[in-house]
């Protein structure tokens, strides 16, 4: 890893480094990781504590794996190299930083309060069609997994893409000046992790943070049709662009979507214009947020030269992403995993995606959590927008949920309601024993809560269930 030897690393993270090799202490190590399962051969294990293990207990078998040198928060009684320090975690994101300053590659960092995984993977297919991309994996994108994604690059990779999540204030400032965009882009702002950020000028506040760390002469990527972000205070140096959704070819703006037609569950077709250039394209996933994925697509690819060609080569050749929009098939259903994670947005757009479905219709969803004071109203309002779906059969599991279900069977919209069936479970192992009773041969079943309502364990059922 290019100038991290253990002495450049001791410097950068201010630790302490206990090395009697000059060689040793000079040499660069080959990688960086908080797992002792993935230590290479000349690598450092970084010892970090965690709520429910200790990577202090690992040490031992890190050096055996191959470990050149160790990251410690206490004093070792060992003679092998380790550096100590007294944060762990904020020793990473310092290594973090000053490694990514000695590289010489451009990147593209990506933040929002829904689409930022699929956003990132459109614009990694997009990308990786003319460079040697490297992209955020997982949920790798908070202040411990973005140093670790940072680590990974090498002098090959010309172009990374970083996903960044967060949900408090100051968080953003951490992870983009670890990241130093060249491009930033921000997908939307919604109501996600309100107890911390409490409204949505709080969510644009805290997202927005990342402009201040965009390198001089940068850009800046936004949702042109998002009412917060298109009155975005503009920062001096850096240049805007935006994007739009069923915007006429005679509106004046320069990037947008229109033509849009569905092709069901199967995707979704439209034509892209840049300025006078225009691009048709066949998305492989369906949903009006995609739309948005491809244009976010469509300005990062020009910003690094692509050709049109290689833009609508790189827009078809996403697919989705286990627990995000992922579309399988059973022998008896058609399942939609989107279980990975939820917000309001996130879960409307989920809804919008079922509604493409051909034949009966089941919706499944759980809890949003961090949602703060005003999480049953939210939950209420997921119980309205189904009312107005076209969703044939919605189950509801949780007790956030039962917000959602009292608006569908008491509210102003229930008499929308009168052609659904409806269910709601307090306990989601109670709809385990229903669930062969409430789904027929053919369905189309969207699956969706926030990960911690473990939803995960019905799509294991729905993979294996006959009817």
């Amino acid at each position: 890893m290019k100038n991290l030897t253990l002495i450049n690393i001791a410097k950068a993270c201010d630790g302490e480094l206990f090395c009697n090799n000059d060689e040793i202490a000079n040499t660069e190590v080959s990688c960086i990781v908080t797992d002792n399962r993935k230590v290479e051969k000349g690598g450092m294990f970084v010892a970090i504590k965690g709520n429910r293990v200790d990577g202090h207990d690992f040490i031992e078998s890190a050096f055996d794996s191959g470990a050149i040198c160790v990251m410690s928060e206490k004093k070792l009684d060992t003679d092998k190299p380790y550096i100590l320090v007294e944060s762990s975690l904020v020793a990473v994101k310092k290594i973090a930083e000053f490694y990514r300053e000695n590289l010489d590659i451009k990147v593209v960092g990506i933040t929002g309060s829904v689409g930022k995984t699929s956003t990132k993977e459109m614009i990694y297919s997009v990308l990786s069609v003319k460079y040697n991309t490297l992209k955020t994996e997982g949920n790798f994108n908070n202040e411990l997994g973005l140093p670790l994604t940072v680590f990974r690059i090498r002098d090959e990779h010309e172009i990374a893409v970083l996903e960044m999540g967060i949900s408090d204030f100051g968080e953003m400032s951490r992870l983009s000046k670890i990241a130093k965009p060249d491009v930033g882009l921000i997908t939307n702002i919604g109501p996600c992790h309100l107890e911390n950020l409490k409204d949505l000028k709080g969510v644009l506040k805290a997202k927005t943070e990342m402009l201040e760390y965009i390198k001089d002469g940068g850009s800046i990527i936004l949702n042109g049709n998002d009412n917060e972000l298109k009155n975005t205070v503009k920062k001096e140096g850096l240049k805007y662009e935006y994007f739009y959704v069923d915007e006429c070819s005679d509106s004046g703006k320069l990037v947008y979507a229109d033509l849009v037609e569905s092709v069901g569950i199967k995707g979704i077709k439209c034509r892209l214009h840049y300025g006078d250039e225009e691009i048709d394209v066949f998305i492989h996933i369906p949903g009006k947020h995609m739309l948005y994925n491809a244009l976010a697509g469509l300005c990062v690819g020009k910003k690094f030269g692509l050709t049109n060609e290689e833009i609508k080569t790189g827009i078809e050749n996403v697919r989705p992403v286990t627990g995000r929009n992922n579309i399988f098939e059973t022998d008896d259903l058609t399942v939609i995993d989107d279980c990975y994670n939820a917000n309001p947005v996130s879960m409307k757009a989920s809804i919008d995606v079922l509604d493409y479905a051909i034949g009966r219709k089941v919706a499944i969803l759980g809890d949003m959590f961090e949602l703060g004071a005003n999480e049953n109203e939210l939950h209420k309002e997921i119980g309205s927008y189904l009312a107005k779906s076209n969703t044939d059969v919605i189950v509801l599991c949780g007790n956030l949920m039962k917000n959602a279900y009292i608006e569908l069977i008491e509210g102003k919209n229930k008499d929308l309601c009168k052609d659904k069936i409806i269910y709601y479970f307090d306990k989601i192992s109670d709809f385990y024993t229903e669930l062969d009773r409430i789904l027929k041969e053919e369905d189309t079943v969207l699956v969706k809560a926030s990960h911690g309502m473990n939803f995960v364990k019905i799509i294991d059922i729905l993979k294996e269930i006959s009817l």
